[in-house]
Order: structure tokens, then sequence, then C-alpha cells
């Protein structure tokens, strides 16, 4: 870090990307199962089948948007000051879903009513975006892994995502920092050793 420059807190770019990803498939999955009752306009198996399809381009838009832009600023990420401040992986994720809630909520009620015109439909395409997240987040954590990096973004930038217009620049730290594995999800405790007799110290 430069002279004069002022610590940051930082988000880990992958826990912002997985924070959308639960919400949005555990609210699109009972959306669809509450649609699928409806009989609707098209009836149930043309509703269902339209979300089938809905499910699969809303998981793959999700997955692909904006991949080149996550990958320029993984390009020019430069190194974390030592005075940073790394934001753990549940405080990134209860303030994204905490600032998006009424969002959520709309489009959980807009999921449930487009079933009078498709049953099933607008749940499924909520829970397809939820799976196109976690998709993305796992493609960052593979880039994570080959680079042995961890990408991170300042917390004063993600109005507007993780790649937004005002993000410019991520930082990176070693692969051990923080709470999250690469691609974001709960970082597992080291496994304790098994002392097999030869191993354990005798008593005195």
């Amino acid at each position: 870090m430069a002279r004069g420059e002022q610590a940051q807190a930082l988000a880990r770019v992958a826990v912002v990307v997985r924070a959308g990803a639960a919400p949005l498939w555990w609210l699109g999955l009972p959306a669809a199962g509450i649609g699928a009752f409806v009989p609707g306009l098209t009836g149930r198996g043309t509703g269902l089948l339209a979300g089938a399809a809905l499910f699969v381009v809303a998981a793959a838009v999700a997955a692909l948007a904006r991949r080149g832009r996550y990958a320029a600023l993984a390009a020019t990420a430069t190194r974390a000051g030592r005075r940073d401040f790394l934001q753990v992986r549940s405080v990134t994720a209860r303030t994204w879903r905490r600032g998006r809630r009424w969002w959520l909520a709309a489009a959980f009620l807009a999921a449930v009513g487009s079933a009078f015109a498709l049953p099933g439909a607008g749940g499924l395409l909520m829970a397809g975006a939820g799976a196109g997240l976690w998709l993305k987040a796992g493609w960052i954590g593979a880039r994570e892994r080959r680079d042995e990096t961890l990408l991170w973004v300042r917390t004063d930038w993600l109005g507007g995502g993780p790649a937004g217009r005002r993000v410019t620049a991520y930082r990176t730290t070693g692969i051990a920092a923080g709470d999250a594995a690469p691609g974001g999800a709960r970082r597992r405790p080291a496994a304790a050793p098994v002392l097999t007799r030869r191993d354990r110290p005798r008593s005195a």
C-alpha cells in the first residue's frame, strides 16, 4: 500500500456473487410449487415446460453475464495492503441480502402472480437465476484456485455489484486469507490428525 493511502474494507467477490444465489433459489422453488397448483391461462403442462426453458436460460445468463469484466478486473488486481480490513463472509452475505430484501420480496410476489398466466414459470425463472449465480461463483473459485489468490472488492464500490461501473480494481490476498474458501463457500476447518498407536506419546 502506498504511503498516504487509506485502509479499505474489502469483501470477497465470490461471496457477493453467491449471496444472491440462495435467496433466489429458495424463493423461486416455493413460488414454482405454488404456481403449479394454479391452472393458469395456458395450463400446468405448458407453464411448467416454459418454466423449465426459462430456468435453463436464466441459469446460463446469470452464469455467463459480464465474465469478461470479471476477468479483466482480476487480471489487473493489486495486492491488498496490510491495513485493509477483510470483511467476514457472513457480514458480506447479510449486507447484500438486507439491501435487496424488498427487491427479492417483489420478485417472489411477481413469480407467484405470473402463475395465473404460466403456472410455475416465474418461480423456475428465479431458481434458474440463483443456480446461475452459484455457477458463476464456482467459475470465480476455479480461477482463484488456479492463480492461488483470492479476489476482493472495496465495500463502498458494491452499489452496482461486484463488477459494476464503480468498481475500478480488485485486490488480492493469499489463498488462506479470510473465512471463505475459493468460490465463496464457507471454509471447512482442517481435519485434526489421527494419531496411531505409534504416534501416541508414551505416558510418564
